[in-house]
């Protein structure tokens, strides 16, 4: 019993390990030799004794080197692979055992290399097999031949078949590596193709582009050219017709001073016959009276020269806003002189008879007298002449042209009182070295004139505080401006500066602000009235300024003396002059009636802050002797009927409040009287 459980033992064990799980052939079954080791009892192999011998004459320690030696140590699988490749091949062939001389020495090699294989598998980390490990004793059982014989074959063929397949496996790895540098070198070789292929087309493509742009190139240079030749052509044609400009230019520039030269000579010559006119004119006095001639009546004459006056005057406003005067206006100017040189003969003559007339009437009243002295020796009483008895009866047809004496002393007066104020400021105002004294003059007058350029027709509750400013600064208070610090008392003159300064500004503000916004008059006048009414030396300081830019304020109308040149005359006259050009009549009358606006406003309003109980220091008694004056004058052409327009529209209200039923006498005197003088 104890072989055959040895038996099953060993199969469970083969069963067990790596090669049970191997699969066989069922057609190995057929042969019974196969098996027979294993189901005859147990016998000693023939080569047992001489694999015992063998093991048994060597020593534990010279196996258990050979067989924890290291595989370095031990026989090169090669060797022992070709060895048992032998043996298999010889055992499989059914070749007969080895020599009966040496079957003990073939068996214990064919053993001892099964053993020693299979302990060398084992070491290397192949396949444990449990029934082939072998510890450091000798085993002390023998397999049966058969079996061990098999087993070894088995072992053998599997290592080699190992070996095969390794052999194999780096085989196809070489050619897989050949393949892939084969392949490789073949990518290579198409990726220098495409990259010649690109490299070509690209060329071309170059090459196609070069010759596109040579031939844009040329193209262009021929559209260049051609261009360049119209230009030149153009170029050529622009200069005959810029020259042919130019020649018409300057035909026309000649033309044009020629023109002007005339026109030019055209309009000093109406100068010169105006300025001959005027003082012919000035020859006709309507309020002559001959001593030997009460009678004589020269209004007619005066009349008729004035409108001569007015026609020339007219004449002349008109071609100065066309430009040039033409030869029909000479000539009419000329017909004007020769109409006046007319008059004049005509009032000569008319005197000159008078005057003989005259000498005759003396010579029979003397005659006659001498006659009553040889009667009457003891009478040296004289008798009038009826001439001068009847003098006083003769009515007087025609106005004024001269203001009356008292109002002329009176505008006499203003303006040396604003010569003299002229005068006490001339340190501050001729100073040019000190420029302490320029800053105070500087700082002196913007604080006097920007709060009267800041009252507007909107200024509304800024009037009072513009006011107290000013009232502030003339006063002697310091007030700041600019943001500065100013006083009239940093300079002993600039009380005097700051009262001319601020009386010019307002007459300015009148000739430019309520020229252009006529409610403007209004807010600037409240201040000004309530400024000359403390103040009294402003406002006349205002009415000198505003005779002289508008004498027709006086009213009066200033005369051409001797030796007064045409364009001073014209300044005289309220006229702007420059570079010998009058200003236009439009732009004059625009002026004018802003100034006597701002009067006619001043003299009706008063300051509502200020003393109610006192009197205005110039009233409406002011503006009735203004209009008085006015209606005694003769009218001119335009500047009357303005003047009068606007002074009514601004104070008639006031006026006929305050005088009433002479306001309407003096209206209905206008209408019937004095509208008929302007035909």
């Amino acid at each position: 019993m104890q072989p055959r459980q040895l038996r099953w033992e060993t199969l469970a064990a083969l069963r067990t390990s790596s090669k049970g799980q191997l699969s066989y052939c069922r057609h190995w079954l057929q042969d019974e030799d196969i098996l027979e080791g294993c189901m005859s009892p147990l016998v000693l192999s023939p080569y047992s004794g001489w694999v015992l011998d063998r093991v048994i004459g060597q020593s534990p320690q010279e196996i258990a080197p050979s067989r924890s030696s290291t595989p370095k140590e031990s026989t090169p699988c090669t060797n022992q692979s070709s060895s048992l490749e032998k043996i298999i091949s010889a055992s499989c062939q059914g070749s007969p055992p080895l020599s009966s001389t040496e079957p003990s020495e073939t068996k214990w090699l064919i053993q001892y290399s099964v053993t020693d294989f299979a302990y060398t598998l084992t070491t290397q980390g192949n396949e444990d097999l449990s029934l082939l490990e072998m510890d450091q004793e000798v085993f002390p059982a023998v397999l049966p031949s058969k079996v061990t014989e098999v087993e070894g074959c088995i072992r053998m063929y599997e290592e080699m078949h190992r070996l095969k397949g390794k052999e194999g496996l780096r085989q196809r790895q070489e050619q897989q590596e050949q393949m892939v540098r084969a392949v490789y070198d073949l990518a290579s070789e198409q990726l220098k193709r495409f990259d010649e292929l690109k490299e070509l087309k690209q060329h071309q493509e170059f090459q196609d582009l070069q010759e596109v742009m040579e031939k844009s190139s040329k193209e262009a240079q021929g559209q260049q050219e051609k261009l360049k030749e119209e230009h030149r052509h153009r170029a050529k044609v622009l200069n005959l017709k810029l020259r042919e400009a130019e020649q018409q230019r300057q035909r026309q520039e000649e033309l044009e001073r020629l023109r002007k030269e005339e026109g030019q000579e055209r309009l000093r010559r109406l100068y010169s016959i105006q300025e001959e006119v005027l003082q012919l004119n000035q020859q006709i006095d309507p309020n002559y009276r001959h001593k030997d001639l009460p009678r004589i009546d020269l209004s007619a004459y005066s009349n008729r020269g004035n409108q001569i006056c007015g026609l020339v005057s007219g004449l002349i406003r008109t071609t100065s806003e066309r430009g040039f005067p033409t030869q029909v206006d000479v000539a009419n100017t000329e017909r004007a002189l020769q109409e006046m040189r007319g008059l004049i003969s005509s009032m000569q003559q008319e005197i000159a008879a008078a005057v003989e007339e005259k000498r005759r009437r003396d010579e029979e009243e003397e005659r006659q007298k001498q006659k009553e002295l040889l009667k009457k020796e003891q009478m040296k009483a004289q008798t009038p002449a009826p001439a001068q008895q009847s003098g006083g009866k003769q009515q007087k047809e025609g106005l004024q042209v001269k203001a009356e004496e008292s109002t002329m002393q009176w505008y006499q007066q203003l303006q040396d009182a604003a010569e003299q104020c002229v005068a006490s400021f001339s340190g501050i105002s001729n100073c040019k070295d000190n420029n302490e004294v320029k800053k105070i003059k500087t700082d002196l007058q913007k604080a006097a004139t920007i709060p009267v350029s800041q009252i507007s027709r909107i200024a509304g509750s800024q009037l009072r505080e513009i006011f107290d400013k000013i009232n502030n600064l003339l006063s002697g208070k310091s007030v700041q401006s600019g943001g500065r610090t100013v006083s009239v008392t940093q300079h002993p003159q600039g009380l005097d500066f700051v009262y001319y300064k601020l009386a010019e500004k307002f007459v300015n503000q009148g000739e430019e602000e309520v020229a252009s916004h006529r409610d403007a008059a209004f807010p600037i006048a409240v201040v000004a009235s309530g400024i000359w009414e403390i103040h009294p030396r402003v406002g006349d300081l205002f009415l000198a300024h505003l005779h002289k830019k508008c004498p027709y304020s006086v009213p009066f109308y200033p005369a051409l003396k001797e030796g007064t040149s045409m364009e001073e005359y014209q300044r005289m006259l309220g006229y702007q002059v420059k570079d010998s050009k009058m200003e236009e009549q439009d732009h004059f009358l625009k002026r004018m009636s802003g100034m006597i606006r701002l009067y006619a406003a001043i003299i009706q309003l008063r300051w509502p802050y200020g003393n109610k109980h006192g009197t205005h220091p110039h009233g409406l008694n002011h503006g009735w002797r203004w209009l008085a004056q006015m209606l005694n004058m003769e009218p001119l052409a335009d500047v009357t009927a303005t003047l009068l327009f606007d002074f009514l529209e601004v104070c008639g209200n006031a006026l006929m409040k305050q005088y009433q039923v002479q306001f309407w006498k003096m209206m209905l005197l206008i209408r019937e009287d004095y509208f008929p003088r302007y035909d």
